[in-house]
């Protein structure tokens, strides 16, 4: 019997567009019919505890979106569900595979992940070609000049400006090369109740860089009560929107927002140097702590019921919507790590369970940085004041009203802990922890 034509397949992880998509231009342009597919991987599925995850909904639309994109072009979307492992097996016993492509993630089971398929397809004579997409510099492209990498963010954030030319800024042109997708028939797609998932009609934030919030993003973006923040986070968590156009957009209008976008990178190549820092603190001395870890302040936090109107705004704004304002993020974990005296990897956990745009290098870096055992961290003596910001930061209350409407009456808890006593408190338990060094 003759053996089917050979082709490629294109994997859709983090990169869920079809346009300046980088691994989708290379798989392309390399000739072959492609095959584009995208796996529901039950290793990460099944670890989520709440079945109406807003991620895991807007990821299943934008893939039913692209699914509808590449039959126009007369191909189709291959969904599938299960482990990358036993699907992969599957791909190999369906079709007659030369190479695969897919980009980079730099997540520790991403990383796992892709070396079990890598030796797979190895042991079959198949190439795997990965290529750096959700990032415009990554591993070891931003250096110091001694080849370590950086710890601290400005000097990071100087030579990767210094290194920045029109080549790493440039798109890629994918849909020149639409022609080269695998003719194929619709293929059905499991629903979401299949995969044990329910749907709502949450709305997402658009996926537009919307003008008036990037050119004033400098003088507006630390204030939560005035629409100030791109709330582009889930589009490039999930590549739904090209770095390399967002960055292009904002090297036109506003510096302060290149610089977030910098910050971005700063974590993804802590996360790829120094890949520890998923459980440990980057700084090992800070590890020593003694955290309190009270359960049912905990709770209160997590509830937004702490008696600290803006940290509780902040979190009933995070569960209400999976978003924060970055401000209030920072006012947030600092309360729940100095005033509370809990463990920054609760906290960390919580807001990965909850935050649409949800990073692990960009979260993790940030509770490090305001627990103040990360790289380029806080002091641990600088004790965010949730009365001192909310002054500075929300003096009409518009963003604390917006949250917790009873603030100023009977129904709105008092303070669990004193501000004064638990920053003295939080002081002495850092101060214990690292004099024993």
């Amino acid at each position: 019997m003759k053996n089917p034509p050979q082709l490629s397949i294109f994997w859709f992880r983090r990169d869920l567009r079809l346009d300046d998509n980088a691994a989708l231009y290379h798989a392309l342009k390399s000739g072959l019919p492609v095959l584009p597919i995208f796996i529901f991987d039950t290793n990460i599925l099944t670890r989520l505890e709440d079945k109406a995850d807003k991620r895991v909904q807007f990821i299943y639309r934008e893939i039913v979106q692209l699914k509808m994109e590449l039959e126009k072009m007369s191909s189709t979307l291959l969904i599938l569900h299960g482990t990358p492992e036993n699907i992969w097996k599957n791909l190999l016993e369906q079709y007659n595979i030369k190479n695969v492509y897919t980009n980079h993630d730099f997540e520790p089971y991403a990383r796992e992940r892709d070396a079990k398929i890598h030796t797979l397809l190895q042991d079959k004579g198949i190439t795997f070609n990965t290529y750096k997409d959700h990032v415009v510099f990554e591993k070891d492209e931003v250096l110091k000049d001694d080849g370590l990498p950086y710890t601290v963010f400005t000097p990071y954030s100087k030579k990767w400006k210094s290194k920045l030319n029109s080549f790493y800024s440039k798109s890629y042109p994918t849909l020149q090369y639409a022609n080269h997708f695998l003719n194929q028939s619709p293929a059905e797609i499991p629903s979401l109740k299949s995969m044990g998932f329910v749907e709502s009609n949450f709305a997402y934030p658009p996926k537009i860089a919307k003008h008036e919030i990037i050119s004033h993003y400098t003088q507006n973006r630390d204030y939560p009560g005035i629409e100030s923040t791109s709330k582009l986070g889930i589009h490039l968590r999930f590549g739904t929107l090209s770095v390399r156009k967002l960055l292009r957009y904002a090297l036109e209008r506003n510096e302060t927002f290149v610089n977030e976008l910098i910050w971005r990178e700063f974590y993804q190549q802590i996360l790829w140097h120094f890949p520890q820092v998923v459980s440990k603190a980057f700084k090992p001395e800070y590890d020593l702590i003694k955290w309190n870890n009270n359960e049912q302040h905990f709770k209160a936090w997590c509830q937004g019921k702490t008696g600290y109107p803006i940290v509780d705004a902040g979190m009933r704004e995070l569960n209400a919507t999976g978003y924060m304002h970055n401000r209030v993020r920072m006012v947030a974990a600092s309360f729940l790590t100095k005033h509370l005296l809990i463990d920054w990897r609760w906290g960390e956990a919580y807001f990965a369970a909850k935050l649409l745009d949800f990073d692990l290098a960009a979260n993790n870096g940030g509770w490090q940085w305001t627990a103040g055992c990360g790289t380029d961290a806080a002091p641990y003596f600088r004790i965010f004041n949730p009365y001192a910001q909310t002054e500075r930061f929300d003096p009409d209350r518009k963003y604390i009203k917006q949250w917790v409407p009873e603030v100023d009456t009977s129904e709105y808890p008092l303070p669990i802990v004193d501000h004064s006593a638990a920053r003295e408190r939080c002081l002495e338990t850092y101060k214990v922890a690292l004099q024993k060094q």
